[in-house]
């Protein structure tokens, strides 16, 4: 699969390259892609939600009426969950959300959402590009020549940048990632995956494992 690289103006540099078809052009695995977003947002919860139960709820301990008699259900605490001011039944326990998945397949789900992307024309292959200071301006000018001023996008770079990546850090729609930081999420949560042409080798080289 052959795809034009564009310059920073969003103009056809002439130049083409080859997109590995293990990893761009794959059949998608839509399992494997939903269960490494699955575990991605699993990931992102802190699982610290708790509510407190009856016994650790502070209140008196007498039974606070007779057992039998009163013609209503027996009672013997006030601190049970079915009284005002009672604890929880069945509240939330913190908890770790995490799970495992096999490299293998946090691969394939990678590669799959590559290749969706790519059938869907929305990859872009834009030249290696560096700023002198960082610059937000320089990057949203960036942003409008390729389009993508008003969707999301994510830009792949071959090495971390740090002129790059701080000049993208405050636009809400748009992430800078390193190769080694591709994630299936991140590949899906965005409108468009912008490659830069020194990501592609180390991409190919990962996924094609």
């Amino acid at each position: 699969m052959k795809v034009a690289v564009l310059d920073i103006n969003g103009k056809d540099t002439g130049r083409k390259v080859e997109l590995s078809a293990d990893v761009f052009g794959i059949e998608p695995n839509n399992h494997a892609v939903y269960l490494d977003v699955k575990q991605y947002l699993a990931n992102q919860r802190q699982g610290t939600h708790k509510a407190k139960e009856r016994a650790e709820i502070s209140g008196s301990t007498r039974k606070i009426k007779k057992q039998k008699g009163t013609g209503t259900a027996r009672a013997g605490s006030i601190k049970s969950g079915i009284f005002k001011g009672g604890g929880r039944m069945f509240g939330p326990r913190p908890r770790n959300y995490s799970f495992k998945l096999n490299k293998n397949l946090k691969r394939l789900a990678r590669k799959s959402a590559l290749s969706m992307k790519a059938n869907n024309k929305a990859i872009v292959v834009l030249e290696d590009l560096n700023f002198d200071a960082p610059k937000t301006k320089n990057f949203t000018a960036v942003l409008k020549s390729l389009g993508l001023d008003n969707k999301k996008s994510l830009f792949v770079l071959g090495d971390l940048n740090n002129n790059v990546y701080l000049s993208s850090r405050n636009l809400k729609g748009t992430e800078v990632v390193t190769n080694s930081q591709l994630s299936t999420y991140k590949i899906m949560n965005a409108n468009s995956v912008v490659l830069f042409e020194g990501s592609l080798e180390g991409i190919e080289t990962n996924l094609s494992k």
